[in-house]
């Protein structure tokens, strides 16, 4: 493909944007250069960008983010000192990952984008790492939160399956709901996220066992899943008898200091001292999973679980009270789904995920199912209820709206999404939680904050910790499906709308909580204050008489771009 430029208004020599310039300050950059793309580059004209909780972590952390480091691997540092909007550290950069634009430029070695496509962008470039995560558009790559963006060819192939990034789009759906898609996707990559069944076959397995433990089980999980490399710490004669029975070799260390700073992808204890079960959590590798065998003994006190790694390196726990390692992994689930007969709660459903989490539930057609939607603010329950209560009484689900101030709330749940990043939450949930409960920690916890849990009672009652972050190609095109089809309105989470000038406004919103719903900014209107859509009839009476009951909707975007875009001219 040869390069070139859209027909039709020419690209500026600056734009506005909004920028964090250090932690805890954003500013809005009225004069930003707008870069020119270079042979491999992709200019987009951004239509919209959706704020997230995410974007006020990134505020406040600034460099001290795992995906504002600099990428360590995945693309040459030569590339990557080609690409202008590539800003590690304490780099100035653009927050803003629920994006939608229209390619308007490319450079003339571009050969997989074209002029004129209108583009869903994924952000999250797995691909590509840091120290503590990976890169990111929105973090140490330039996001949405700006009139035009520049990205490289050569970082939005994904080379293991060869599909774009930036996921083309039809002009049916508004921009606004486009955008929406990849929070959206965010919540479906957390339900159906494929779970390790067992060990891993070929892994780094762990073995500690406390004095007088019985390990014998242990060769029954060998023989169903043979680790490559297999390290133990054991208290006596007998447990290394019982290892040379099963007839695995193992590297035999004398304590867990000698295994500090290694990574498992699979630990089995045979033990209940939660000191030890701490230590050990350190060592899980990305996405490893403890085995916890007390055989029949108390765990002493509650565990401080990395609750962080659970959400962002996918650690999982389980395990068993009787004396059998392969008990541990009898009900590990096979995806985070929702099922049929669950009674689901939803702790923190009134905000803008929580309610994203109701809604993909309610629809899911699912039988038996029941749902209690737990916040403490009236206001956000009642907009969460007028929202949901609809659909889920179309697929007749039992829908609770409950404000857990005024009303106790009574355990026995099976499912709970987890939407606040409270630890003291996560044992609450626990304590909630019934027999084979499904706990989805969504909320996004930093890595390194751990949660007091009951372990005792997480492994009597067959719990299960799940957590994801982001969301890959295909939960996109997923939720794109939906949307296309008419199945799923993104729209529906959607509270207020706004351009730069009020983007301060809404990430206090969002950190206080206070926003019933999604937040939406508009880079064409960059001089529009924050606007809830419940004050539209006062401020833009027109464009509020194009919302459906309520809702936001494509003709309400059209007609606030005409009607704020013409003030913004006038000025």
């Amino acid at each position: 493909m040869t390069g070139g430029v859209l027909g039709g208004p020419s690209i500026p020599a600056t734009e506005h944007a909004i920028q964090i310039v250090e932690a805890g300050r954003v500013v809005h950059n009225r004069d930003k250069a707008v870069p020119q793309p270079g042979p491999y580059q992709i200019l987009l004209r951004m239509e919209a960008c959706g704020l997230c909780f995410s974007d006020t972590k990134l505020l406040h952390a600034f460099t001290k983010h795992p995906r504002k480091g600099p990428v360590l691997s995945g693309l040459d540092v030569a590339v990557l000192a080609e690409i202008p909007s590539y800003t590690p550290g304490p780099m100035f950069t653009v927050p803003g990952h629920e994006a939608v634009g229209r390619i308007v430029a490319v450079g003339d070695k571009v050969s997989r984008h074209r002029i004129g496509e209108r583009c869903l962008v994924q952000t999250d470039y797995r691909h590509l790492l840091t120290a503590g995560a990976n890169a990111a558009f929105g973090y140490n790559f330039e996001g949405g939160l700006q009139q035009y963006v520049l990205l490289d060819e050569r970082m939005i192939i994904e080379r293991e399956t060869d599909e774009r990034f930036l996921i083309p789009v039809g002009e049916e759906p508004s921009a606004s709901a486009v955008a929406l898609l990849e929070p959206w996707a965010c919540v479906e990559a957390s339900y159906v996220y494929q779970e390790r069944p067992g060990p891993l076959s070929g892994g780094r397995m762990l073995i500690v066992a406390d004095k007088g433990r019985s390990i014998n089980s242990l060769a029954a999980v060998l023989r169903a899943a043979r680790p490559a490399q297999m390290t133990a710490v054991l208290a006596d004669a007998t447990q290394q008898r019982a290892l040379e029975a099963s007839g695995f070799a193992a590297t035999d260390v004398a304590d867990l200091a000698a295994v500090a700073g290694a990574a498992f992808d699979d630990i089995i204890y045979f033990g209940a001292d939660a000191g030890t079960i701490e230590a050990l959590q350190d060592n899980l590798a990305f996405a490893g999973l403890i085995n916890v065998v007390t055989g029949g003994r108390t765990v002493d006190r509650s565990v401080a679980v990395d609750v962080g790694r659970v959400h962002y390196d996918l650690t999982r726990w389980t395990g068993t009270l009787g004396n059998s390692a392969p008990d541990g992994y009898a009900d590990l689930p096979a995806d985070g789904e929702v099922r049929s007969s669950d009674h689901m709660a939803v702790i923190g459903a009134a905000g803008p995920m929580g309610l994203m989490h109701v809604v993909r539930a309610a629809s899911a057609s699912l039988e038996n199912l029941s749902i209690t939607s737990i916040d403490i603010d009236d206001a956000r329950l009642g907009h969460l209820e007028r929202a949901t209560r609809p659909i889920a009484q179309s697929r007749g689900v039992e829908l609770h709206v409950v404000n857990s101030l005024t009303t106790e709330v009574a355990p026995g749940f099976s499912y709970i999404a987890l939407m606040v990043p409270a630890p003291a939450l996560v044992g609450q949930a626990v304590a909630l939680a019934g027999r084979g409960c499904r706990i989805n920690i969504f909320a996004g916890f930093a890595s390194g904050t751990r949660a007091a849990v009951d372990l005792n009672q997480y492994l009597e009652r067959r719990c299960y910790f799940l957590g994801t972050s982001g969301s890959v190609i295909p939960d996109m095109k997923a939720v794109l499906r939906k949307l296309e089809s008419g199945a799923l309105d993104t729209n529906i989470s959607l509270d207020a709308v706004t351009g730069f000038e009020g983007v301060a406004d809404a990430l206090a919103a969002i950190e206080g909580r206070t926003a019933a719903g999604k937040i939406m900014v508009y880079p064409s209107l960059p001089d529009l204050g924050l606007v809830r859509l419940s004050e539209l009839g006062e401020r833009f009476p027109t464009v509020a008489a194009a919302l459906d009951e309520g809702r936001w909707t494509k003709a309400a975007e059209e007609e606030l771009l005409r009607v704020a875009g013409r003030l913004e001219k006038s000025v």
